[in-house]
C-alpha cells in the first residue's frame, strides 16, 4: 500500500427539493384546499475518522464527492425524501484544511469523530405553508436551497507515541527494523526512507508505537526537502528520539541543525521531552568513541546515550527511557494485546474454571454425569469415537458411536463409516430400532444438535 498523507478534494451538498403547488380534487368537497408538500432536504458532506487506516491513497482515486438532492414535494401532503449522507472515511490523525492550505476547518483525533464539512440546502415550502385565513388558496411554493460546493485538502499527521529524528543516514530505519516487525527500505545512501513508517515495539512487558520519518536537512523547516511535512508527523508524538551518526566527523553540528529546525518549525514541537542517543558506536574505536562522546555532551549539556540498531548495543536501554517519558505505554499484560482465551458459553477453558463445569457447558448435563455412550469414546461428539457421517441429517450427531452402541456389528459400522446424508432414519432404526410415527414424523431422535 502506498503512503500519501496530502490529498485534494472536492466536495458538493446536495441541494433542497422544491415546493409543491397542489390543491384538493375530491368529489363533493367544493372548496378544496391546497396539500402541496415541502420538499427534501439536500444531502450532506460529513468526513468520519475510522480505525485502520493510516494512509490517504484512496483519495488519489476519487476526489469529487457530491451528495444527491432533495426530492420535491408532492399532492396529498406529501414531504420529499430527503438526499443522502456522503460520507469521507479518513484516518484518525487527519486535518482538514481550506482551499488556502492554512485556514484548519477541522482536526479528526479520535476514532468516531464526525464532522460536517458542506450541510445540504433545506427543502422548500409547498403552497400548504402558505395558507391563511385570508388568502386560503395560495399558489406560491419555495424552492429548495442550492447546495454548498468546496474545495479542501486533507493533510494526515500520524498518530505515534514516540517519533525518530535525525539527518539522512542516522540509523532511524535500522533502529524501527530492530526493534519492532516493521520492514522499511534500508540502504547506505542519504534519503532511503522517502515516507513515514510505523512500528510496534515493546520492552518490559510495555508496548508503544515509534514514526520513523525521512530524514532532515537544513531548512526542512521552510518546506525544503519536504521537511515541514515530516515534521508535521511527529507533532502529534509525546516524546522525541533524537538519533545521531556517530560516525560523522561532526556529530555536534549535526545536533545543532536538528534542534534548530524544531525551533524554527514553531508550534510545542520544540518543548517536547527528548531523548538523545548517538548512534553507530559499533562501528567506532574505544578512542573515537569517547571523542564523540565528549563532544555531543558538551553541545547537550549531559551524556548521550549510545546504541547500535546493528549490533543492538544499548538499543533495551533506549528504549526503556523513550517508555518512561511516554504517558500512552499500553501494558501487554492487561492491554488489547493480551491473548484471548478460549471460551465455550462464557466458561473460560483454564484456570479457575472446574472440569465438570466446563464439560457441563460444552455439552450438557449428561456429559456432566460422564455418559460415554453419549460422549463416546475420545470424550464428546464426534471426537474420534463419534460417527463421522450425519445420520441424523446435517448438523447431527448419532450417539452409537463406533465402538460404543454397536460396535459388535460390522455392517452398522460400514454405514457410519460411509457418511449416511438426507434425513437418515433408515441407518438410525438399524441402530436403535424406532419406528416412524403416525403423525408423519419421527419418534424421540437419539442425536443432539450442538
Amino acid at each position: 500500500m502506498k503512503f500519501l498523507d496530502l490529498a485534494k478534494v472536492y466536495i458538493r451538498s446536495g441541494g433542497g427539493g422544491g415546493g409543491c403547488i397542489s390543491f384538493r380534487r375530491e368529489k363533493f368537497i367544493e372548496y378544496g384546499g391546497p396539500d402541496g408538500g415541502d420538499g427534501g432536504d439536500g444531502g450532506d458532506v460529513v468526513a468520519e475518522a475510522v480505525d485502520g487506516l493510516n494512509t490517504l491513497i484512496d483519495f488519489r482515486y476519487q476526489q469529487h464527492f457530491f451528495a444527491k438532492n432533495g426530492q420535491p414535494g408532492q399532492g396529498s401532503q406529501r414531504t420529499g425524501r430527503d438526499g443522502p449522507d456522503v460520507v469521507l472515511r479518513v484516518p484518525v490523525g487527519t486535518e482538514i484544511l481550506d482551499e488556502d492550505e492554512e485556514t484548519v476547518i477541522a482536526d479528526l483525533t479520535e476514532v468516531g469523530q464526525r464532522v460536517v464539512l458542506a450541510r445540504g440546502g433545506n427543502g422548500g415550502f409547498g403552497n400548504l405553508h402558505f395558507k391563511t385565513s385570508t388568502n386560503q388558496a395560495p399558489r406560491r411554493a419555495n424552492p429548495g436551497q442550492p447546495g454548498v460546493e468546496r474545495t479542501l485538502w486533507l493533510r494526515l499527521k500520524l498518530i505515534a507515541d514516540a517519533g525518530l529524528l535525525g539527518l539522512p543516514n542516522a540509523g532511524k530505519s535500522t533502529f524501527l527494523a530492530a526493534t519492532s516487525n516493521a520492514r522499511p527500505k534500508i540502504a547506505d545512501y542519504p534519503f532511503t526512507t522517502l515516507h513515514p513508517n510505523l512500528g510496534v515495539v515493546g520492552v518490559d512487558n510495555a508496548e508503544f508505537v515509534i514514526a520513523d520519518i525521512p530524514g532532515l536537512i537544513e531548512g526542512a523547516h521552510e518546506g525544503r526537502g519536504l521537511g515541514d511535512m515530516f515534521l508535521g508527523h511527529v507533532e502529534r508524538c509525546a516524546v522525541l528520539l533524537h538519533l545521531v551518526d556517530g560516525t560523522s566527523e561532526t556529530v555536534a553540528e549535526d545536533y545543532r541543525t536538528i534542534i534548530g529546525e524544531l525551533e524554527a518549525y514553531g508550534g510545542e514541537l520544540a518543548d517536547k521531552p527528548r531523548v538523545t542517543a548517538l548512534n553507530k558506536i559499533d562501528a567506532l574505536s574505544d578512542e573515537e568513541r569517547e571523542e564523540r562522546v565528549a563532544e555531543l555532551t558538551e553541545a547537550l549539556g549531559h551524556a548521550p546515550m549510545l546504541m547500535s540498531g546493528v549490533s543492538r548495543e544499548g538499543v533495551t536501554d533506549v528504549l526503556r527511557a523513550v517508555r518512561a517519558r511516554s504517558p500512552k505505554t499500553v501494558c501487554v499484560a492487561s492491554g488489547p494485546r493480551m491473548a484471548r482465551r478460549r471460551t465455550h458459553r462464557g466458561v473460560p477453558d483454564g484456570d479457575g474454571a472446574d472440569d465438570q463445569q466446563r464439560r457441563r457447558a460444552r455439552f450438557g448435563k449428561r456429559a456432566a454425569r460422564g455418559d460415554q455412550d453419549w460422549l463416546g469414546a475420545s470424550g464428546g461428539p464426534g471426537w474420534g469415537g463419534a460417527a463421522r457421517g450425519l445420520a441424523n441429517g446435517p448438523g447431527r450427531r448419532c450417539r452409537h458411536a463406533e465402538g460404543t452402541g454397536h460396535g459388535r456389528d460390522p455392517r452398522l459400522i460400514r454405514l457410519h463409516r460411509a457418511g449416511a446424508r438426507g434425513s437418515g432414519f433408515g441407518l438410525r432404526r438399524a441402530c436403535t430400532g424406532a419406528k416412524p410415527s403416525r403423525r408423519g414424523g419421527r419418534s424421540d431422535p437419539v442425536g443432539t444438535r450442538l
